[in-house]
């Protein structure tokens, strides 16, 4: 399937911002400049920072994914996501059941929602011991596609999904893609608590058209060159989807 979003190299790496400190997190913003021009906001940083830290990431010429994961009663989460009208968000995440998800996506106004489907934190494992029967990719399919059926823009999933989403269901949604691994630490875990991972290239060879890189770049020895390596690897990736 050729790529018809035409989305720029420099956004297609969207820098987890997860600190506890906004100057650190804009030090960041700073530091990658150019380079990296989409960041993440989660948690940990606007429960740290607010808005200013959002503003001052937007203002400086950026796109921002505000990952929250909103869930909760459907008229809770409508104004919830109506609190993010006019601030310039590119990204919205969402949780939940259907009234959950309508809810959200009759709030958006411009903004785009996407659902997140299951952890890259949880493996068979997990899924078995909350109940789950069925295969991770199996959930990941019947939430998308009630995702992409009730309005929203797209879904957040790992790299190993992101293949059998595309050829499912086309490529008019969106994919945002966390567990990013580069490939020379492909198979290097650790104490990292990422458990569905991928490298750049097999991500985009495989349908995704963002992906969500923090720790790698973050704890990197030369976070530019790090940065570049992974965009060439975006480059193969897109070649090969």
């Amino acid at each position: 399937m050729p790529d018809a979003k035409n989305i720029p190299l420099n956004e297609r790496i969207i820098f987890a911002l997860d600190f506890s400190n906004p100057r650190e997190a804009l030090s960041w913003v700073k530091k990658l400049d150019g380079h990296v021009k989409f960041f993440k906001v989660g948690l940990q940083l606007f429960l740290a920072g607010w808005w200013n830290v959002v503003e001052a990431i937007i203002k400086r010429g950026n796109k921002v994914m505000v990952d929250l994961k909103f869930f909760d009663i459907p008229e809770t989460v409508h104004s919830a996501i109506q609190q993010l009208k006019n601030k310039g968000i590119t990204f919205a995440t969402i949780h939940g059941n259907d009234p959950i998800i309508e809810a959200a996506v009759k709030g958006k106004n411009g903004l785009k929602i996407l659902a997140v489907t299951v952890l890259t934190s949880f493996d068979e494992t997990d899924m078995k011991e909350m109940g789950f029967t069925g295969t991770i990719e199996d959930l990941v399919l019947i939430r998308s596609q009630k995702a992409i059926n009730l309005g929203c823009d797209g879904v957040v999933s790992s790299g190993k999904e992101a293949f059998a989403l595309r050829e499912k269901f086309g490529s008019n949604f969106i994919i945002v893609t966390p567990g990013i691994r580069p490939g020379i630490n492909r198979d290097v875990i650790g104490d990292d608590d990422q458990k569905r991972i991928a490298t750049a290239k097999e991500a985009f060879a495989d349908g995704a058209d963002y992906v969500v890189i923090g720790r790698p770049i973050k704890n990197s020895d030369d976070p530019i060159k790090t940065i570049k390596q992974i965009q060439t690897e975006i480059k193969e990736g897109l070649i090969a989807f």
